[in-house]
Order: structure tokens, then C-alpha cells, then sequence
């Protein structure tokens, strides 16, 4: 929780530029709220800054976004390849919702999907979710059913290994791939 907090007073002027930005770029929040699945299967509302047009699923199926969108916004394109809009996260983190390093939260939706393919996937709730990870560095965004299932093999792995020296050891791999400019 400390972290997080310093984390937010230290990137708060990045958070208002980022924000003013998203403001004159179009309309809608800036902020945007989904529901995800966390920690002993209790839902909860992640924040990031909005990177899609307003209604990018308005017929109510959950669409995963994929690395050429169209629905992605010019700024959304920039904030995802430089991870800037997973910051409001923090505030998950200050709040308990989710923790620095562990596996990342999933739609209701694709946890079932998932779960038809593998039932370990259960396991996965009993880690506060995380907003980086192994499989987030090395597996990228999932944009298919095929990277969730590798991103769940590593998720299983970070499971039966966690320790803080690999927290901290995806915690600095994380700032130095975003410094290098690294996609993942």
C-alpha cells in the first residue's frame, strides 16, 4: 500500500498530463472502470486510463482488444505500447484489489472461457491479482486463447515459485523493459 501511494504522489504530474490529454482528445471519461475477477473469485473494478473509442463493445460481447484495434484511440495506441495506462492501478494496489506482481485479472467472461480449456485456472485465485508479471513480460497482451493458456502455465509456475526476491526481480525487469522502450 505504500508503495502504491508513493507510486501516485511521484507520477501525479504525469497522471494530470495524461488525463488533460485523454480530456482533449475526444469524449467520455478518461478513466475507465471493467469489472475483473480477483483474489478467492471476488469481483472487483480495475482502473486504467480509457485507451478505446466510447462503446468499443456496445453489443455487450466481450471483445479481446487486439494489437492493431481499431477501436483504440491515437493517445490509447500510445499509453498501451508504454503501459501508461495501466497507472490508475495503483489505486487498485493502495485499495487491496490487486498487488504489484501477480497474474493479471480477467472479465468474467474469458475466466469461463479459460476455464472450459483448463481448470487449473482456479489456482490462479488464490494470488491477489498483479499489474505485472512473468507472463506479462515475456507472453505480452493475450489476444487470443493461446496466450492465455501459456500466460496460465506461467501464472502456475510465478504460483509454486513466488517469493519476494522475484517480486523484486519482476518489479525491476518491468521499469527497465518500459525505460528501454521493450514491448511486451
Amino acid at each position: 500500500m505504500l508503495g502504491a501511494l508513493l507510486g501516485m504522489i511521484v507520477l501525479s504530474p504525469l497522471f494530470v498530463l495524461i488525463y488533460v490529454l485523454l480530456k482533449l482528445e475526444g469524449k467520455g471519461p478518461a478513466i475507465f472502470r471493467q469489472e475483473r475477477v480477483g483474489y478467492k473469485e471476488r469481483p472487483f473494478y480495475i482502473l486504467k486510463f480509457r485507451t478505446m473509442e466510447e462503446g468499443s463493445e456496445k453489443d455487450g460481447v466481450p471483445r479481446l482488444a487486439e494489437k492493431d484495434d481499431e477501436r483504440l484511440t491515437p493517445m490509447g495506441k500510445f499509453l498501451r505500447v508504454h503501459h501508461l495506462d495501466e497507472l490508475p492501478q495503483l489505486w487498485n494496489v493502495f485499495c487491496g484489489d490487486m498487488s504489484f506482481v501477480g497474474p493479471r485479472p480477467e472479465r468474467r467472461y474469458f475466466v469461463d472461457l479459460i476455464l472450459k480449456e483448463n481448470s487449473d485456472y482456479e489456482y490462479i485465485f488464490l494470488m491477489r491479482p498483479g499489474l505485472t508479471s512473468k507472463a506479462t513480460l515475456y507472453n505480452g497482451y493475450t489476444d487470443t486463447m493461446q496466450k492465455m493458456l501459456i500466460r496460465l502455465r506461467m501464472d502456475l509456475d510465478y504460483f509454486q515459485r513466488r517469493s519476494l526476491w522475484l517480486d523484486l526481480k519482476i518489479i525491476f525487469t518491468t521499469v527497465s523493459f518500459i525505460l528501454k522502450g521493450k514491448k511486451f
